[in-house]
């Protein structure tokens, strides 16, 4: 009966413990941090899945359309080449979007600072959005590699 009682005190200790850290002026800052922090880590796949989804969408539509629905009364090779080119400029915008985006949250040109060794909040605010950048120009190259041979296509053979 007592270790009920001591167990039941110390959550409740624990409990009152959580809720006077809360509301702290120091706890509310971090906890907004670490919500721009988050926003910061979507911003870090968001390019890499613009890629890969242009990937399943180009070979896999590619793939799909020549063995399913590709007229046999004219040539399917340049719808196939537009709607590559379609979702090709697509995902270059969202890469440029996410891109411009993570280099204003790099902030390179403010002052020049490509080190964010750092343990602190503006280190790994410009340390992720440098991250996000990089990422951006990797997946724009690709986006592009992944494109080039609807240039070459001639047949769906």
């Amino acid at each position: 009966m007592s270790r009920i009682t001591h167990a039941e005190a110390s959550r409740k200790a624990v409990l009152e413990a959580r809720q006077q850290q809360e509301e702290t002026p120091e706890n509310k800052e971090e906890r907004r941090r670490f919500a721009e922090e988050a926003s910061s880590l979507w911003l870090i796949t968001l390019s890499p899945l613009a890629w890969a989804i242009h990937f399943i969408l180009s070979y896999g539509g590619a793939a799909l359309y020549c063995a399913r629905f590709a007229p046999a009364e004219f040539d399917p090779v340049p719808f196939m080449r537009l709607s590559i080119a379609g979702i090709t400029v697509l995902a270059l915008a969202v890469i440029g979007y996410v891109a411009w985006v993570s280099w204003r949250q790099w902030d390179y040109l403010d002052d020049y600072d490509y080190d964010h060794a750092k343990a602190v909040g503006e280190d790994r605010h410009e340390f992720l959005g440098h991250a996000a950048f990089l990422l951006s120009i990797m997946s724009a190259i690709a986006v592009i590699y992944v494109a080039m041979p609807a240039i070459f296509m001639e047949t769906c053979r």
